[in-house]
C-alpha cells in the first residue's frame, strides 16, 4: 500500500479495480483480459458482412437481376438527368458530373452500412440485398446462353442483334467466328467488371464500397467510351474505373487460371500479350482466358465511329461457337471463387474505430 507521501510518476493515473470475474451484472466492472464491447461489434461486422456477399452472390445466381425497377437502371437514369443539365464538352464538368454521382452513391451506402452495423442480421441482409443489386454475374451467363443458341442455330441475325447486350461494337457484318469471339471476350472482361471486382470492394469496404464501385462502373459505361461528344466529358468516368479495376482485374486473371486448372497457362499468356490491348485492366483478364481456353483472342474491333485494333492474346485456335458455352461456365467458377475471396476479405478487414475511442483490456 503505498505511504501518504508517495508521489505518483507524472502523466500516470493510478487505478486499482476489484473485479469479481463472475459478476455479469450490467455495468459491473470488467474482469482482467475482458474485451470491450467495441471489439465484438467489429469482429460480428466482420462475420455480418461476409455472409451479407455470399447470401446477395447465391440471389444473384439464383434470380438474376430484377425484371423491373433495377435500382442500377433508375442510377442510369438518374445520370442521364444530371448529365443533361451538367454537360459541356470539357474535362472539367465530367469530373463534377463523376464527382456528385459515385460520391452520392457511397455516401448512401456508408449511412446504410453504419446504421446497420451493430445490428448482425439487419447488417447481413442489407449487405446482401447491395450485393444482389450490384452483381450482373447471371444475367451476363444469360446473355452468354442466348448468344451460344442463335450461333447454334445459325441465326446470324439474331445474334447480330442480340451482341448489343453484352457489348458496344458495330455487329452489322459480323459472321459467326466474329461473333463467337466478340461473345468470348465479352463474357471474360465483364466477368471482372460486374461479377469480381464488386464482390471485392463489398468484401473491403462493405457497401459503400459495393455502391460506389457500381456507380462508376455504370458512368464508365454510359458516358467512358470514345466519341466525338464524350471524349472529354467521359474521361473523368474512365479514368476512375481503370483505378477501381486495377488489383480486382488482376485478381479475376490469377482466380481464371485456378479455376480452369491451367494457372501456368493462364499467367503465361497473361504475361506475355496483356500489354498489347488497349485496356489496361482488360488486358489482363482477356489474355487469362484466352490461355485458360487455350484460344487466341483480340484482333481488329469495329464500334461504328471508330475501329479499334486489340492485337492478339494467346495461341489455340480462334473461337468457335461451342467455345461460348466453354467461356461462360469458365465465368461461373471464376464468380464462385471470387465470391470466396470477397467473404474472407469482409472476415479480415474490420471497420474503423472511431475517433477518439479506444478499445481496452481491463
Amino acid at each position: 500500500m503505498p505511504s501518504p507521501n508517495h508521489k505518483q510518476p507524472p502523466g500516470r493515473l493510478l487505478r486499482v479495480r476489484l473485479t469479481n470475474p463472475l459478476d455479469t451484472r450490467p455495468g459491473a466492472p470488467r474482469a482482467v483480459g475482458a474485451r470491450r464491447p467495441a471489439a465484438s461489434a467489429r469482429s460480428h461486422a466482420g462475420l455480418s458482412r461476409a455472409l451479407g456477399i455470399l447470401v446477395g452472390f447465391a440471389a444473384d445466381r439464383l434470380l438474376g437481376d430484377p425484371r423491373r425497377f433495377h435500382p442500377v437502371a433508375g442510377f442510369g437514369q438518374t445520370a442521364a438527368r444530371v448529365e443533361r443539365r451538367l454537360y459541356a464538352d470539357s474535362r472539367p464538368a465530367g469530373t463534377a458530373h463523376t464527382a456528385i454521382l459515385v460520391g452520392s452513391a457511397t455516401l448512401l451506402g456508408l449511412a446504410i452500412e453504419r446504421g446497420t452495423r451493430k445490428h448482425p442480421m439487419l447488417h447481413t441482409a442489407a449487405t446482401a440485398a447491395a450485393t444482389w443489386t450490384v452483381l450482373g454475374a447471371r444475367s451476363l451467363e444469360r446473355e452468354a446462353e442466348t448468344m451460344a443458341a442463335h450461333l447454334e442455330e445459325k441465326d446470324i441475325p439474331a445474334a447480330r442483334d442480340r451482341l448489343s447486350h453484352l457489348c458496344a461494337r458495330d455487329a452489322t457484318d459480323l459472321e459467326a467466328d466474329e461473333l463467337a469471339r466478340a461473345t468470348v471476350e465479352s463474357i471474360a472482361e465483364n466477368t471482372s467488371d460486374a461479377c469480381v471486382a464488386p464482390l471485392l470492394w463489398g468484401g473491403v469496404l462493405g457497401i459503400p464500397g459495393l455502391l460506389g464501385y457500381r456507380a462508376a462502373n455504370t458512368l464508365d459505361a454510359m458516358f467512358g467510351y470514345r466519341s466525338p461528344k464524350y471524349q472529354n466529358f467521359g474521361w473523368a468516368s474512365a479514368r476512375l474505373d481503370d483505378v477501381l479495376n486495377l488489383v480486382p482485374a488482376r485478381v479475376c486473371a490469377v482466380l481464371t487460371g485456378v479455376a480452369a486448372g491451367r494457372p501456368r497457362e493462364a499467367t503465361a499468356v497473361w504475361k506475355r500479350d496483356a500489354a498489347k490491348h488497349p485496356s489496361p485492366n482488360a488486358g489482363p483478364v482477356e489474355a487469362a482466358f484466352a490461355g485458360a481456353l487455350d484460344l487466341t483472342l483480340g484482333g481488329t474491333n469495329n464500334y461504328g465511329s471508330y475501329q479499334e485494333d486489340r492485337g492478339t492474346l494467346g495461341d489455340g485456335p480462334t473461337p468457335a461457337v461451342a467455345d461460348v458455352r466453354r467461356t461462360a461456365a469458365l465465368a461461373r467458377r471464376v464468380g464462385m471463387a471470387a465470391a470466396g475471396v470477397a467473404a474472407l476479405a469482409a472476415l479480415l478487414s474490420r471497420p474503423p474505430r472511431r475517433a477518439g475511442r479506444h478499445e481496452e483490456r481491463v
